[in-house]
């Protein structure tokens, strides 16, 4: 699938990915994120209702790369994460250009994790994903 983002999918711009998905939120759905944890049970609501009237990520790629993005962020800002590019050799395994290295050295796709979340349904919960990944490390 090709996306059609408004920034370069870079470091430097997660974070206006993420402020993006924050305004467009609140205006379609009427939703407060505010990179809380449990803004991620908000989150995870939107992409429920995208899944329950059909629509498939093809539709809403850009929205859903958005999201993760947003996804990540929480995780940065509460979970002492930082975004990373991904390198060529990893582009295969992560399928996008930027991920989360969290202060334990593992790495994690939070914008992959949101395409799954539409894809696959509550069994691929948002704040399921930051519990495993970045809870653990938030009370070191």
């Amino acid at each position: 699938m090709e996306l059609r983002l408004r920034y370069a999918p870079e470091v430097v711009n997660a974070g206006r990915f993420a402020a993006d998905i924050v305004v467009s939120a609140a205006r379609v759905s009427g939703a407060e994120l505010d990179y809380s944890v449990g803004s991620l049970a908000v989150v995870d609501g939107i992409i429920e209702e995208f899944r329950a009237s059909g629509i498939v990520s093809g539709q809403v790629g850009e929205t859903l790369f958005g999201f993760g993005c947003y996804v990540g962020e929480v995780m940065v800002r509460q979970g002492g994460a930082a975004w990373r590019a991904v390198s060529a050799e990893e582009v295969p395994a992560f399928g996008f250009p930027l991920v989360v290295g969290l202060p334990s050295g593992q790495v994690c796709n939070p914008i992959g994790k949101v395409f799954r979340r539409l894809e696959n349904g509550p069994q691929d919960s948002l704040p399921h994903f930051y519990t495993v990944f970045a809870e653990p490390w938030r009370r070191v």
